[in-house]
């Protein structure tokens, strides 16, 4: 590794770590983003010279904490100096340091940050851009690109996201038990959320969107560094490592969808599906099920089966049962409706999701499933007339294509059949 990199690495490994940390200092969002961006510029002088520090992060605190310090004097200094108390905690740097950067606080800080980054009153993309920007260092031009948007529009998203967390005034004392457990399971959906704003794309987007996958994964294994016997933070990073295992085989060269029974799963990472079954395994071995882990358990069936045809459809079937009692929604729903086409037939299926229709008229997969499962039964007109709806509904043009390629084949069946009709 280059000496460039592996500043690099550091830094960003302690990146959480020391922005929490300086959060609870300074009580401002951008004074702590500041002092941590100078202690990155004095880590670049001085780490090539000295080598790395034994604590990349508590260095980084320790040398941003002063930074900050000495720019809250300079911004003061034609005007009286205000008491200690009144610069948030800011006594001398030196006072306490190796007992205010121990374990407990590191957790603490950085549990905070992610809270605060997913604060209820943001919408979800703004809390995402925080978290992104804040937590993970991301550019806002990285982020712009993400999310398919001008810089500009990224910036004053964030901006505006930022004044709103410092007008709800968010407490920034040390969280107890039950707070943490709130916040916990806050923070699992903001990252699944970032993870979901990286899988849904084309493939043209995918390298751009991309980066979100991985750091989604980066987060949930900070989560999982933090709280090792949360059997629900296990299920959430397994479920991601086994859906980003994926990746390599969801496009064609052409950049069309592959269905998941269609994938080379020789593309697959077969070291990112290791680590998930390890830690699905590990989490149902504590018998506390939760949503997280059973759609991690879905993952893992598809994982395990070395050809399409091996898949356990009974058994998602069933997974997806015990999903739908823990979090009813239409949309589980119709991911069951798939798996009970395979075991019980596609008239089965198609019963079961035609009660869902109205709740799910604006949904693009919804169209496309219905329209799959009418092509099975025989029912080509009807099928068409779904795949057109799913077309109108489409949220990116590998969507669209996939659904055309269906046309396409209803079309020329069609055509076959004229044909015999006119042989006879």
């Amino acid at each position: 590794m280059t000496e460039l990199a592996w500043i690099s690495t550091a830094i960003s490994t302690a990146r959480p770590q020391a922005m929490g940390a300086l959060l609870r200092y300074f009580r401002d969002l951008d004074a702590a983003e500041e002092a941590f961006q100078d202690a990155c510029l004095k880590a670049l002088r001085n780490w090539p010279q000295n080598g790395p520090p034994r604590d990349p992060a508590a260095w980084l605190i320790f040398v941003g904490r002063n930074s900050g310090i000495d720019a809250v004097r300079k911004r003061a200094r034609q005007a009286p100096l205000p008491e200690e108390d009144q610069i948030s905690d800011l006594e001398d740097a030196e006072e306490d340091i190796a007992e205010r950067l121990d374990g407990a606080h590191y957790r603490d800080d950085i549990l905070r940050l992610l809270f605060i980054c997913c604060h209820p009153d943001l919408p979800a993309t703004q809390q995402i851009a925080v978290a992104l920007r804040i937590v993970s260092g991301l550019t806002v031009k990285q982020i712009a690109r993400a999310f398919l948007v001008g810089e500009s529009a990224m910036e004053q998203r964030i901006t505006r996201a930022k004044a709103r967390i410092a007008d709800a005034g968010v407490p920034f004392e040390t969280p107890g038990a039950v707070e943490r457990s709130e916040r916990l399971a806050a923070v699992a959906a903001m990252v699944y959320l970032i993870f979901n704003e990286g899988y849904s794309t084309n493939s043209g987007e995918a390298p751009a969107r991309a980066p979100l996958c991985e750091e989604a994964i980066r987060l949930a294994r900070l989560l999982l560094r933090l709280f090792q016997t949360e059997a629900e933070i296990m299920g959430l990073t397994a479920l991601l490592l086994l859906q980003h295992a994926r990746a390599p085989a969801r496009f064609d060269e052409n950049g069309e969808i592959v269905l998941l029974e269609d994938q080379d799963r020789g593309l697959w990472s077969r070291k990112m599906i290791d680590e998930g079954l390890a830690l699905v395994d590990k989490a149902l071995r504590h018998r506390k099920p939760g949503p997280y882990q059973v759609q991690a358990a879905i993952a893992a069936l598809h994982a395990r089966a070395e050809k399409a045809e091996d898949t356990d459809w009974v058994e998602i079937d069933l997974l997806y049962s015990l999903l739908e009692q823990m979090q009813p929604s239409p949309v589980i729903t119709l991911n069951r409706a798939v798996a009970v086409a395979k075991v019980r037939g596609p008239e089965a299926a198609l019963a079961m999701i035609e009660p869902l229709e109205p709740r799910l008229s604006g949904y693009f997969h919804f169209f496309g499933l219905k329209g799959g499962l009418l092509m099975q039964l025989g029912r080509p007109e009807e099928a068409r007339i779904a795949f057109d709806r799913a077309i109108a509904l489409a949220n990116t043009a590998a969507e669209a294509a996939h659904i055309r390629m269906h046309i396409d084949r209803l079309m020329q069946e069609g055509a076959a059949r004229t044909t015999i009709q006119t042989a006879r």
